[in-house]
């Protein structure tokens, strides 16, 4: 008698691990929560929204100076890597252009840390 309720329940427990009915996705079966993205680290925040003469300022000369159309890139680079900032004036046209697009890479292209571009374009 033991016998046969320990051998029902055996394939009672067979049957509901194979059926799968019922059974929430296992942890790899949900997709990964979202992170949120910072907006900005101090460092790229002393890019972001700064007109021209704070940018040579915080970095001296740049490597190249470019205006087209209403817009302006400037770019400063070292041995490190590459930052380019662009500038556009504001949608009222009043007061100075000032970054609104950053873009950093290494010197050979592949991509860096903005925050450690700028940091070590500080350091000159």
């Amino acid at each position: 008698m033991k016998l046969r309720i320990v051998a029902g329940s055996m394939a009672a427990l067979m049957v509901s691990a194979c059926g799968g009915a019922g059974i929430v996705g296992t942890a790899s079966d949900r997709p990964a929560p979202q992170v949120p993205v910072p907006g900005g680290t101090p460092l790229t925040t002393a890019v972001m929204g700064q007109d021209a003469n704070s940018l040579f300022a915080q970095f001296g000369s740049p490597s190249l100076d470019i205006t087209e159309g209403r817009g302006r890139k400037i770019q400063f680079a070292n041995g490190t890597c590459v930052l380019d900032a662009y500038l556009y004036p504001s949608q009222n046209g009043r007061g100075s252009p000032t970054v609104t697009y950053m873009d950093t890479r290494q010197r050979d292209g592949s991509p860096i840390d903005p925050s450690s571009c700028v940091a070590a374009l500080r350091r000159r």
